[in-house]
């Protein structure tokens, strides 16, 4: 009788137990990348939270978007996740067209940790949602032996303008044989770290259009000008054959962001060889040596039944646990955009691919000082505009006149 009335307590606290667990939802996409690190978040954070279980649903990028868009626009919040992962491109728009549907994390969150300009594009009105995530900071990864060839040291690569990278360009083609770096003709990728570098956007600071009268898209697309014109570039079209051009050692550099670090470090037979420098700068006013190409946050819905056990989490994981940025470092090779991260061992350590340099902790110090810009409600509208007017460009056509094209198919596409 005893045992019996034992096994009912036991049972009775078994499915009080079960009703308790909670149970976290995550909607991510890139099963190799970030949905293989949320799940190392959530293993780590399940070892002092055993009662938390989690569902991370691995979906392709654009379905996710759909899906997400779709149900905010309709109101279906039952059907939401308790975490999603956003595209820092895509998060203006989402926050200034559906208010309240995400958790604002003033007061829960340290953003101080994080890079500034992650915490300015998710703040709207003084609230700031999201625990920021990767980080897109750009780097110019050249490969030392080919710069060499040509005359040049490291030294002179450091803090140069995109005429000296052309004019240097022009000696490793001279001197090598070698393209100075490889772009795609349809790709706007090297235009938007271009104005990022230099502070500005599709948009200001206020999220109205910024195109026709933007001193950094118009030098910005002046450089791709000059970059065609003098000869030191060469097409490719689409990941494939872009990643090819650096691999089979056709290019003497790359300038884009710096999850491409993996992809370079691809060619054993090259190791060594690259070293990096920030990346060149523009001459208008505000310019600088650093920029962002992509990256993505974490955001809760407000509408989670589990929102204060989401942000516990991400809070634990994503802020606080700096051991957890040197393990998705070393084996995803995913940068943070946590400033405290640089402290652990993974970022100090010399990587032999570049010469023994801890490239890492070089990639947080220009992390720091990105300049912060308003991607706007509309940055792929108008990311598409400009890539529709590359080719006219390319074939001569005004800068001036190809600014207002753009301004044009703007502002028809989100009237």
């Amino acid at each position: 009788m005893r045992k019996g009335k034992i096994f009912v307590a036991l049972a009775a606290l078994g499915a009080a137990f079960a009703v308790q667990a909670e149970k976290i939802t995550i909607w991510s996409w890139d099963p190799h990348y970030n949905v293989a690190i949320m799940k190392d978040a959530a293993d780590i954070y399940q070892k002092t939270h055993p009662d938390v279980t989690f569902d991370i649903v691995d979906l392709a990028k654009a379905d996710l978007e759909q899906k997400l868009q779709t149900m905010l626009a309709s109101g279906m919040t039952k059907a939401l996740p308790d975490i999603v992962l956003v595209e820092d491109y895509n998060a203006p728009k989402y926050l200034r067209a559906f208010p309240g549907a995400f958790a604002p994390l003033n007061g829960k969150i340290d953003f101080t940790r994080f890079a500034k300009y992650k915490v300015d594009l998710m703040t709207v009105e003084g609230k700031t949602y999201g625990v920021p995530f990767d980080t897109g900071v750009t780097v110019w990864y050249y490969r030392q032996d080919l710069l060499q060839q040509a005359g040049y040291t490291d030294k002179d690569l450091q803090d140069i303008s995109w005429d000296k990278f052309i004019e240097i360009g022009k000696k490793v083609q001279e001197k090598t044989g070698k393209k100075m770096m490889a772009i795609d003709p349809n790709d706007a990728g090297l235009i938007r770290i271009m104005m990022q570098s230099a502070g500005r956007w599709y948009f200001d600071k206020d999220g109205k259009l910024d195109i026709a009268n933007n001193p950094a898209l118009k030098e910005a697309l002046e450089t791709q000008v000059k970059l065609n014109a003098a000869g030191i570039v060469k097409p490719v079209i689409g990941w494939a054959e872009w990643v090819g051009a650096f691999n089979r050692g056709d290019v003497a550099s790359v300038v884009t962001g710096v999850w491409a670090t993996g992809s370079i470090k691809a060619e054993p037979k090259q190791s060594g060889l690259w070293r990096v420098a920030p990346i060149p700068a523009l001459s208008v006013k505000g310019a600088t040596h650093a920029s962002n190409l992509g990256g993505s946050s974490w955001y809760v819905l407000e509408s989670s039944p589990e929102k204060e056990q989401a942000i516990q989490f991400l809070n634990d994981i994503y802020v606080n646990n700096i051991d957890f940025y040197q393990q998705i470092l070393q084996k995803n090779g995913a940068m943070g955009s946590n400033l405290l991260s640089r402290e652990g061992a993974a970022y100090k350590q010399p990587d032999p691919y570049f010469g023994n340099a801890p490239i890492w902790s070089t990639f947080s110090d220009w992390l720091k000082v990105i300049p912060a810009v308003n991607y706007g409600m509309y940055t792929y509208e108008a990311d598409a505009a400009v890539g529709a007017q590359l080719p006219a460009l390319k074939d001569g056509a005004p800068v001036e006149q190809v600014l207002k094209n753009i301004e044009q198919q703007v502002n028809t596409q989100i009237q």
